[in-house]
């Protein structure tokens, strides 16, 4: 009897968990994390769960305890992993933007540039990529690991933290002031190389990652639709450059059409009086739950 075909998707304990969680279950795999279990629970036989920090993630995938798995890419950065890069994925709904690792100090620091901090004592998590940037222009420091509370010793105990952001509000709330930027960085799906090259293993993370985009792509789009006067069809496409390749069926009603479109989200509240205006009828908007190029 054929042994079970299983891959091993590494699911990021910490900052990325929830969200990583919910963007799974947009996708299609429903994910249940246990508080005695460290093997969370999913809808798919194929499929095992392994809760481990996103800092440890891209380690485990390289090494083929995990086949894949969801981390950031300052992690694959700061651990040198060799690891297959599948897709990248914004999951934050904060800013929409990246995650930075940033060089700061305090407000009233004399430090300007990073050539001040030489001889100087930085703390921080990735300790690595702080050494490899201080390296890259020539400036000697002390780079000591930091366990939390990093933002508190720039005041106290060291000339300088490197420390991840997104908005940079705690950081202004901390009284501290970005010198540069070390790296941008964004969650990545990762994968083993061996397991990539597995027929059965790649085409089953392919469609994780297609699912996944798919989600993602949804949450910022709707779906529109509507009846209008054949006759008054034209004005309308001309006119709302919006509804770009948009679904036209005819009504049971002679001289009327349904219209079905995806848009952006954000222009919907001027869209929808203009669709109004133009004739259009029974205008809907409704949710996405991905949307598949």
């Amino acid at each position: 009897m054929a042994s079970k075909k299983i891959i091993r998707f590494g699911l990021p304990k910490g900052s990325l968990q929830d969200a990583t969680i919910q963007k799974m279950a947009k996708a299609g795999w429903n994910i249940s994390v246990s508080s005695r279990s460290y093997l969370p629970y999913v809808d798919d036989e194929e499929m095992e769960i392994r809760l481990i920090r996103a800092q440890e993630i891209s380690r485990y995938v390289e090494h083929g305890y995990l086949d894949c798995g969801i981390t950031g890419h300052d992690w694959i950065v700061e651990n040198g992993s060799d690891v297959h890069e599948v897709g990248e994925f914004l999951f934050s709904k904060v800013s929409r933007k990246p995650a930075r690792w940033v060089l700061c100090v305090p407000e009233n620091s004399p430090v300007k540039t990073v050539k001040d901090l030489q001889g100087k004592r930085i703390a921080t998590e990735v300790v690595n990529l702080t050494k490899k940037y201080l390296k890259k222009h020539g400036v000697k420091a002390e780079v000591e690991f930091s366990w939390g509370a990093t933002e508190v010793k720039a005041h106290e105990l060291v000339d300088a933290i490197v420390e991840v952001t997104e908005t940079g509000s705690s950081l202004r709330a901390n009284k501290l002031r970005i010198v540069d930027e070390l790296l941008c960085s964004t969650p990545r799906l990762i994968a083993n190389h061996s397991a990539w090259k597995d027929k059965w293993k790649r085409q089953k993370i392919e469609t994780m990652s297609m699912l996944l985009k798919g989600a993602l792509e949804a949450e910022t789009k709707v779906g529109l639709k509507m009846n209008i006067r054949e006759k008054d069809l034209p004005a309308l496409l001309k006119n709302l450059p919006s509804l770009r390749n948009p679904t036209i069926a005819n009504l049971s009603l002679k001289g009327w059409v349904a219209v079905e479109t995806i848009i952006d989200e954000h222009v919907v509240r001027e869209l929808i009086p203009a669709l109004k205006a133009a004739g259009a009828e029974g205008v809907t908007e409704y949710p996405l739950n991905k949307v598949v190029y």
